[in-house]
């Protein structure tokens, strides 16, 4: 399997214990999850998006991290997804969304 030239991880807040209480989660998270995937596709782009447990980043949640360009993303929402997959079609300038 090739790797995708994109991997979204997005944070939703789960410790070990599998308690999904964190800030990530509370913010909406989940629905991130979702909303990045039809994004992904309807713009026809090589990712994928996985879910994260805790990433420690808790006053800037939602977190999402990009991968392999360990880029990291906070307060998240579909606006700013928008505009970070906007920039990445454009010729992968994000540092304006970074944290």
């Amino acid at each position: 399997m090739k790797s995708p030239e994109y991997h979204f991880f997005i944070c939703n807040s789960y410790r070990v214990s599998g308690d999904p209480q964190g800030v990530c989660n509370k913010k909406g998270a989940t629905d991130l999850l979702q909303y990045m995937e039809t994004e992904i596709l309807d713009r026809g782009l090589d990712g994928a998006v996985s879910s994260t447990g805790c990433l420690k980043v808790c006053t800037k949640g939602p977190v999402m991290v990009l991968y392999p360009h360990g880029k990291w993303f906070g307060e998240v929402t579909e606006e700013k997804i928008d505009s970070i997959l906007d920039a990445l079609e454009d010729g992968g300038d994000t540092s304006e969304f970074e944290i």
